[in-house]
């Protein structure tokens, strides 16, 4: 049984039967058989579905957005904005994926070569709870636009999301089967891995259940795309404007009450701006409004699960015995659900908890340095890779100082956030591969030479493989 609670109650919505393994083996050959037929189809011929995608999404944006906010405890107006930001992915793919997929021609020594892109097959998605539309959104658009075919393992605690964006899949005139949703535990997953009619896998998920997915996927020698998780360095150097830094501080760490592993975590500012920093950062920390999530005036909603709140709330007992000073929060708010106090941790450093793990919750580290160099130095020091943020008024001296940072996005004077047309992703246990942009959509295809030749009075083909 899969059982939805309702993490602002602790109390549970609803449950549903799981899938039966014969239900299992019927989706996949549905979905073979239909993906089969769905890339014979042009781009151009399979777009439309991701404009009637998005209407969908649009046209049941409130109902959609009070189910995430029910399900995981995201405050109202940014499941709303969830929902929005899906159907933008897939108006972009629908409006540039045949420019995306077009074959590239090559000058060499036939009459004519190219890079063709052809879809790999039927893929595995297995969502997280976080984000659990635009997650699966930011993957379908564009894999299906090169006409793969999916089939989606979501997290257990969100399955009304899951239901809902089959449902969405269908109101948009989804071939029968190219899409389903799967209600099943998560030991069924490697023997859908290691399913010949499964071609390749994407995860969104914790860096720990990444390495067993990418164990499985290569044992199988199946492409895969990890997202996983990171400790993001925000970086305030001594020229920044603080109060702008500030401001943005705020909603960089607590948007989806801190439940995101492209959230700002480590504060890393310069010793001269330090503490107008955290004075500014701590006004924006107060003005936070805690409370019910479907409330519009509420900007910290609970955490998804009472588990995550006590791992949470250790890691900041932790740090706090390692020498770390509190500055507001740091506990856990009496009331029916799983809240947590917004919380600002100040004068952490390496070997505390709150700098040398991903903290998924309202909790900021601030960390104080000398220079610009340490503070790279330290942004560098993770073993996560995903985003980073630079604040400082000298634009030059910043685009240097982001070659410097390992990351797979950096953020000059800006937030970090996943945006349609630009590449998302990470490096080391951030995970690899890219979604998002033109690099996203090439994912999930097979780049593919075709080669017409030979060209007249051309030289020999290499003599090599």
């Amino acid at each position: 049984m899969i059982v939805s609670i309702n993490p602002a109650s602790g109390e549970e919505i609803a449950s549903f039967e799981e899938h039966s393994a014969a239900e299992v083996d019927s989706a996949l050959t549905a979905a073979v058989r239909a993906q089969r037929a769905w890339r014979a189809r042009s781009v151009e011929d399979r777009v439309p579905l991701l404009r009637q995608m998005a209407v969908v999404l649009r046209k049941g944006k409130a109902r959609y957005a009070r189910l995430i906010t029910q399900e995981m405890g995201k405050p109202l107006v940014e499941s709303e904005a969830e929902i929005e930001k899906c159907a933008w992915n897939c108006d972009f793919y629908a409006e540039n994926a045949p420019r995306f997929l077009a074959d590239e021609f090559i000058e060499s020594s036939a009459t004519e070569s190219a890079a063709v892109f052809d879809p790999l097959g039927v893929v595995l998605a297995i969502m997280p709870w976080n984000y659990p539309f635009w997650q699966f959104f930011r993957f379908a658009a564009p894999a299906l636009a090169a006409g793969n075919g999916a089939i989606l393992k979501h997290a257990n605690n969100v399955p009304q999301c899951a239901l809902a964006i089959e449902e969405v899949m269908t109101a948009a005139g989804c071939p029968n089967g190219l899409f389903r949703t799967l209600m099943i535990q998560p030991d069924m997953v490697a023997g859908l891995i290691a399913d010949d009619r499964i071609a390749a896998v994407t995860l969104t998920g914790s860096t720990q259940v990444g390495t067993i997915v990418a164990a499985q996927a290569g044992k199988a020698l199946k492409k895969q795309v990890l997202e996983l998780g990171g400790s993001d360095p925000f970086v305030v150097l001594a020229d920044a404007d603080v109060e702008a830094a500030a401001a943005v501080a705020v909603k960089a760490r607590f948007i989806n009450v801190g439940q995101s592993c492209v959230n700002a975590k480590r504060f890393i500012v310069e010793e001269g701006v330090a503490d107008a920093f955290v004075q500014a950062f701590r006004r924006g920390v107060e003005r936070l409004k805690v409370g019910d999530p479907l409330d519009s005036e509420t900007s910290i909603g609970p955490l998804a699960r009472a588990n995550l709140r006590a791992a949470l709330h250790e890691q900041v007992e932790r740090s706090l015995a390692a020498g770390a000073r509190l500055e507001i929060g740091g506990q856990a708010i009496e009331r029916p659900g799983y809240y947590y106090a917004p919380t600002i941790l100040d004068h952490v450093t390496p070997g505390m908890a709150a700098f040398d793990e991903e903290t998924f919750g309202p909790v900021a580290a601030i960390v104080r340095v000398k220079n610009a160099d340490e503070a790279i130095t330290l942004a560098n020091q993770t073993e996560y890779g995903l985003g980073a943020a630079i604040w400082t008024s000298d634009l030059g001296r910043a685009r240097q100082l982001a070659r410097r940072i390992d990351a797979g996005a950096v953020f000059i004077n800006g937030m970090v956030a996943s945006d349609p047309r630009l590449p998302f992703g990470g490096i080391k246990r951030s995970g690899y591969g890219r979604e998002l942009g033109l690099y996203g959509i090439r994912e999930f295809v097979n780049i593919k030479t075709v080669w017409i030749g030979p060209a007249r009075n051309s030289a020999p083909a290499s003599r090599s493989q």
